[in-house]
Formats: C-alpha cells, structure tokens, sequence
C-alpha cells in the first residue's frame, strides 16, 4: 500500500516559464538521499513527465499539465531517518508563495524533528506550518514597499508524512488528499479521501468563519452564486490540522 501511495503523489514542479527558464526548486528530489533509480523522463510541449523511479520507501512516478504561463505550483518528496515526507504546494496569484513554502517547509520540518530526537508527531508538523508562514509573513512585510504584489499571492499546503508504521496528513487550503487503494484481487482501485477541504463554499467553514470573526459581516460573501471570503477568494486558511492514521502497513 505504502509502494501505491507514492505512485499516487503527483509531484508537478517541472514546466519552464514563458522565457524557458527551469523552476525547479531545490528541495525537490534533493536532501533525502533519493534516486531516480534511472526513470524515464519525457516533455511534450506543456505535459513532463517522469516514469517509475526508486526513492525512500518505495517507488514513484509523476506528471504534470501545465496550465498557466507560468507554474504556480511546486512539490517536493523528501527521505530519511524520519521517514517519507511529501509536499504540494497549489500556488494562486503567482509562484512566490508556493516556491518559499517548498524551499523553506521541509527544512524547518527537520529543524523542528531534530529537536524531538527524530520523533515526528503531529505537534511537529504543525510547528513546521505556523514557522513558514512566520517566515513568508514577514518577507511579505520587507518587500510590501518594492513588490506589492507578494501580499496578493498565496498557496494551499498538502503534506504526507510516513513515519514508522503511521502516515500523518496535513493540510491548508482546498486541494484534497486522496489514496488509491486496491480492491482485493479484483485489479480495480478504491478512492480514499483523506483530507477535507478548505473552502468558503462549504457550510462548516462559513459558520467556522464567522465565529472567528464576529464583529466581521462581510467575511463571507455570496458572489455570482458562490461563497467567497469578503467576497474574492474561495479558499480559506484555516488553522493547520493534522490526521494520523496508526498502524500503516507498507
């Protein structure tokens, strides 16, 4: 099972930019002491793709569409001591947000694990959120005067962390974490959503929404006939939750 869920992972960062320049960041298939175990690696125009490689626990394989200019989006899988931990970042608004999370999110992460001697809990991935948008808050702050823009774009924040025998799921924003599971011996798979979203279209969030912001009528707005956060946005930050599923078998 642990072998079909990093084949599940998309992990989409490769695409260029309108002036052909490469993206990729640098925690992406770096630091963990991974390979590609020799996959085959192919682009067409906007598809790129990686055939199945070797790396951590298992294997995987990934691919990506690119539908913007530029790529909001960024990813990462890292290996260790601590396990497996994978990362999607679904950037809106522009790429900043999405390429200072995947540069900065998984080192404060191993920060935050060594401090615990190597354990990993939801406490710590959690710890690892709230110091990454600490950290992006404040250069946000610094550059507000020269790039204004930077306070208009954000990120939605997928992590899987496997750690011994449990798979913790962390998650902010809208995008959704589903596990492809295979159905007995019948060759069919079963999707498993393991995360909830994020989003001002869902009843919950509208009631969590206003009851952190009582004094605030306008912080959900219908608009065109959907839900938005003061009436621009979908997606809503809410804080970081965490779930571990114990016992996870590989």
């Amino acid at each position: 099972m642990l072998r079909g869920l990093m084949n599940l992972f998309s992990l989409c960062w490769k695409p260029f930019g309108p002036d052909g320049e490469n993206h990729e960041t640098n925690g992406v298939l770096g630091g963990g002491g991974g390979t590609t175990g020799g996959s085959r690696e192919g682009k067409d125009r906007l598809l790129w793709f990686r055939d199945i490689g070797k790396y951590g626990s298992g294997e995987f394989s990934m691919a990506v569409v690119q539908a913007n200019q530029v790529l909001e989006d960024q990813s990462q899988i890292e290996s260790g001591q601590f396990g497996t931990f994978v990362g999607i970042y679904d950037g809106h608004g522009g790429p900043e947000a999405a390429r200072y999370v995947c540069d900065h999110l998984f080192s404060n992460f191993r920060a935050i694990t060594a401090e615990s001697h190597g354990v990993v809990t939801a406490e710590t991935i959690q710890r690892a959120f709230r110091q990454t948008e600490e950290g992006f808050t404040t250069l946000v702050s610094e550059l507000l005067g020269s790039r204004p823009n930077m306070a208009t774009v954000g990120t939605c924040c997928l992590v899987g962390v496997i750690y011994q025998q449990t798979l913790f799921i962390a998650s902010l924003g809208d995008s959704r974490v589903v596990l492809g599971k295979k159905v007995g011996n019948t060759g069919g798979m079963a999707a498993m959503q393991l995360s909830t979203e994020h989003n001002a279209n869902i009843e919950a969030i509208r009631h969590e929404l206003k009851e952190l912001h009582p004094n605030d009528p306008q912080i959900v707005v219908l608009k065109h006939g959907v839900w938005r956060v003061k009436g621009i946005i979908q997606v809503t930050l809410t804080p970081a939750y965490c779930i571990t599923f114990n016992h996870w078998h590989g």
